[in-house]
């Protein structure tokens, strides 16, 4: 059963329904080409069957990995950075409690995260945790030489073999990568640690349905089956029809390149709810990777609302008509709180005595998307029952698929990210790599 529903009807002061059914075309081909694996980037098709394919037998030996993880340690190190952390973070923070000490309560490790940064401050403070702590190591690398997880893993184990020798550490480190070559699939062979393999044909950013990230959510205690079985549902759907007024994907898709050809240039993701954060997180890097490039592309950008609406809600009410917002709603809270009587009454309150609080953060919700449509933000609305499991399964597939097609719309290849390099090479010639000497000599002529 597919339980996402999206709602367009807000954008219609902007874009006709002709001019998004007119990519009806377009999203049919490139659906296509997607399920036969015949678009651009084609070599990097594997997530578009990866929860039809991945087997049994690989999830009961994540299951049975996680388990020996769990009893280890009080905290999981999850080392990667982009879609090598990006996703399973999105995950466990949607299922996680909001604090830390509940989060401990729950019997399972805590979950952190290293190598998606080159802070000093940070890498120095997980230490000082880590030395009081009981801990185990979850390493993602396809090369294992991307930097700024390759310098985290080298001081992590450093300290993980000095703090339990060298033959107990590599028990309490497993590591995620290329199926045969590269420098942490070498070091993983040459110490014995457990490893788990990233799919040769699945990119970073559409890899949270791989082992990439799915050992660290079942490590932090979360069903890996239920969330596969969501996706499979919603590529089974996206299998069947590819038709605009019957697909939330293909009208996602239709949608918001209309809008874009209406110079809407910018997309605002938007939650109502804090555990979305990092889900808002995975979005902008899975658009912003796939979309960016020759010049071309919607910009991403998240907001977390109620709380960005008293800081970037007066620019999105008021501001330059570049962008509209897609705002993520979930009808169900988990939990009932309602808002006591108060006799003296001196906040003004008791008006929405005895209601719970969902309630008024939906009015909320609403009350929004009507003012940003007044004030002439195109407002779009995908829908899930509530934070689950199945649900994320659901909308993560939903996504990434969307993503692809938009990309082919684009005339993109979704699957490359050249202009990541950029920031490395110049970073390299500075920090005196060698092999790159020339950029050095033309990086301080710059200086």
């Amino acid at each position: 059963m597919i339980n996402i529903k999206f709602d367009y009807e807000k954008a219609f002061d902007c874009v006709s329904k002709k001019e998004i059914f007119d990519f009806q075309v377009q999203i049919t081909q490139h659906f296509k080409a997607i399920k036969e694996k015949t678009g651009k980037g084609n070599n990097f098709l594997g997530w578009a069957d990866l929860p039809s394919k991945t087997g049994k037998g690989l999830l009961k030996k994540i299951d049975n990995s996680a388990q020996k993880l769990q009893t280890l340690s009080e905290v999981n190190v999850v080392v990667g950075i982009g879609g090598s952390y990006l996703g399973a973070r999105a995950v466990i923070e949607a299922l996680s409690p909001h604090f830390n000490l509940l989060k401990r309560k729950l019997g399972n490790p805590v979950i952190v995260f290293a190598g998606n940064n080159i802070s000093e401050d940070y890498l120095a403070e997980l230490l000082q945790l880590l030395d009081e702590k009981e801990y185990t190591l979850t390493v993602i690398s396809k090369s294992g030489t991307t930097t700024e997880p390759a310098i985290a893993f080298r001081i992590l184990k450093n300290h993980i073999e000095k703090k339990y020798g060298k033959y107990a550490a590599k028990e309490r480190i497993v590591i995620i990568t290329d199926k045969v070559k590269g420098a942490l699939k070498q070091l993983a062979d040459e110490e014995g640690y457990e490893t788990f393999v990233v799919p040769d044909d699945v990119g970073g950013r559409y890899s949270v349905l791989s082992p990439v990230g799915l050992l660290p959510i079942a490590v932090a205690g979360y069903n890996i089956w239920q969330l596969l079985e969501g996706s499979l549902e919603m590529e089974n759907f996206t299998a069947v029809s590819a038709k605009i007024d019957e697909s939330p994907v293909a009208a996602y898709a239709a949608v918001r390149n209309a809008l874009y050809r209406k110079g809407k240039t910018i997309e605002i993701m938007v939650n109502f709810e804090p555990r979305l954060f990092y889900f808002t997180e995975w979005w902008k890097q899975l658009f912003g990777e796939s979309e960016g490039k020759e010049n071309k592309g919607i910009f991403p950008v998240g907001a977390n609302f109620t709380t960005d609406l008293h800081s970037v809600g007066q620019y999105i009410q008021e501001g330059s008509r570049s962008l509209f917002e897609t705002v993520l709603s979930v009808e169900n809270s988990n939990s009932e709180l309602l808002i006591p009587y108060d006799a003296l009454n001196l906040d003004k309150l008791n008006y929405i005595a005895g209601k719970p609080i969902h309630e008024v953060n939906h009015m909320a919700e609403l009350g929004t998307s009507i003012a940003h449509v007044d004030g002439g933000v195109p407002n779009l609305k995908l829908s899930i029952p509530e934070i689950s499991e199945y649900n994320l399964g659901q909308i993560i597939y939903f996504y990434e698929m969307a993503c692809a097609v938009s990309g082919y719309i684009l005339d993109v290849n979704p699957f490359n990210q050249p202009g990541v390099e950029a920031y490395k090479r110049n970073m390299f010639a500075l920090l005196g790599k060698p092999g790159f000497e020339n950029e050095t000599e033309l990086i301080r002529k710059k200086l």
